[in-house]
């Protein structure tokens, strides 16, 4: 069974599926996902995003505001805190930096950030990561908010090794999404075949970043399998194995305790 560990299911593309989410769930189903991460990206499409899945126990949310997001509403502490307690919110995010799209002073981006790794503080639940471009200041707003106390994901991963040390020791798990089976991406495979069996998870980011054989295609969680496929090849190891492997991984991150999981 598998974990799409980051996707967004309310952006997807439902018109294969007759524009019916029950049977993309149904599809999902059939290709032995388990579970999905649905990862919020602002406020404002929030609570649709929530009702999309709310009668789904394989499905878990996390609540936060993207580093790219400027039109939006842009939370403080306190309120990533009362939509964050909901039980079916696992985790705060995703949040970061991201130097690639946003220009300027980005001071706001910065404070942002800082207050979404508070919020999962209080809230003891794992951090999504996003960053991009600014690798020295996502690691050090990291250690300076102490978010090493709660942890939790560098999504999409695309950074080298030496950041992949330093995000590992300030407690966060390696997350790959399709990305990893691009030929270019050299780094991202050496990162794969390094990192801890018990420090990595897996992704689609759908309905971005398709995997090969899929590449510049519309993306979809079932798909996750193929990044699985591919890690097990730069490993060494078997599919099943990987599959399991980053399945516990993630339930040991998020301590899940949905029935569909069948956790203690």
């Amino acid at each position: 069974m598998l974990i799409d560990s980051h996707c967004h299911l309310d952006r997807i593309d439902l018109k294969p599926y007759q524009n019916d989410f029950s049977c993309f769930m149904k599809e999902a189903e059939n290709n032995q996902i388990e579970h999905m991460l649905c990862i919020a990206i602002d406020l404002e499409s929030y609570p649709a995003m929530h009702d999309l899945v709310s009668g789904y126990s394989q499905i878990s949310l996390t609540v936060g505001v993207h580093p790219n997001v400027q039109d939006g509403k842009d939370p403080g502490v306190d309120e990533l805190v009362a939509l964050g307690q909901e039980k079916k919110v696992i985790a705060i995010g995703e949040t970061g930096l991201d130097y690639f799209r946003s220009e300027g002073d980005l001071g706001w981006q910065q404070q942002r950030f800082r207050n979404h790794i508070n919020a999962a503080k209080i809230l003891k639940k794992p951090l999504i990561i996003h960053t991009r471009e600014a690798k020295e200041d996502t690691l050090r707003i990291l250690e300076e908010e102490r978010a090493q106390d709660i942890g939790g994901v560098i999504h999409c991963f695309t950074e080298d090794w030496d950041f992949a040390e330093k995000a590992l020791d300030l407690n966060f798990y390696i997350s790959f999404s399709g990305i990893v089976t691009f030929n270019s991406a050299k780094a991202i495979k050496e990162v794969a075949k390094k990192v801890p069996a018990d420090r990595f998870l897996i992704e689609t980011d759908s309905p971005y970043l398709a995997p090969v054989p899929f590449r510049g295609k519309t993306n979809y969680p079932t798909y996750v399998r193929y990044v699985a496929q591919h890690i097990a090849e730069l490993r060494n190891t078997s599919f099943e194995q990987i599959a399991k492997q980053s399945s516990e991984n993630f339930k040991r991150l998020f301590k899940l305790v949905h029935k569909s999981l069948n956790l203690p």
